[in-house]
């Protein structure tokens, strides 16, 4: 979206003609699996994220906006990306990076009273939230019930021990997936991100599915 420019320091690559030569050049951005749980996601090997050009994103937790700005690249100037934040001083820095680009509209609120940006955020295809919080389960399905399309996808990141710091990851994770299930967020499949961050997983499912008729 924004050649020239790193966001936070990661590395750009030109691919396409040699100089003086004919044919467009394109540059790229590393995405480092160890700064993104998206991206370990992805290098993990999940199937999917749902996250294409011209899609509407709706992004909770943005932070400072590292992720932001590659989903952001993915959905290209004809999607857009949501991108929410609590946290004023982290939001400073989303703010600052969306204004190069048009695609991303910050907001600066939490994520568990999506009624304070209902007016900002329309239906959109995609949910993808990292928010470090004991009821993340609960926050993805009422933000679900306000902006995700029926068959839209979400893809959340579960930190074990921000839940229950007492009980096994993989008892964890079992335990969310079972709270998504019952807000009709079915999950489709699950990452783990070792080595990039310890005690994480990555669900990636489906809102509201149509049920087969036999």
């Amino acid at each position: 979206m924004v050649p020239g420019i790193s966001v936070y320091g990661e590395k750009r690559v030109e691919i396409g003609a040699a100089t003086g030569g004919e044919g467009e050049k394109k540059e790229y951005r590393l995405w480092n699996p160890y700064r993104s749980k998206l991206a370990a996601a992805i290098y993990n090997g999940v199937e999917a994220v749902h996250i294409v050009p011209g899609s509407k994103v709706l992004y909770l937790g943005g932070a400072s906006g590292t992720t932001v700005s590659h989903v952001s690249d993915l959905v290209g100037p004809e999607g857009m990306v949501y991108a929410v934040e609590f946290s004023h001083r982290s939001g400073r820095d989303l703010v600052e990076m969306s204004k190069r680009r048009p695609n991303i509209v910050p907001i600066i609120e939490d994520a568990r009273h999506p009624v304070k940006y209902r007016m900002l955020v329309p239906m959109v295809d995609t949910i993808f939230m990292d928010v470090a919080q004991p009821d993340q389960a609960r926050i993805l399905a009422i933000n679900a019930q306000y902006f995700l399309k029926n068959m839209g996808h979400y893809v959340i990141s579960v930190k074990a021990n921000c839940i229950d710091s007492t009980m096994e990851a993989a008892v964890v994770f079992a335990a969310e997936v079972d709270k998504m299930k019952k807000d009709r967020l079915k999950p489709l499949e699950q990452v783990t991100l070792e080595p990039f961050e310890r005690d994480h997983a990555v669900v990636v499912g489906v809102y509201r599915p149509v049920k087969k008729t036999a």
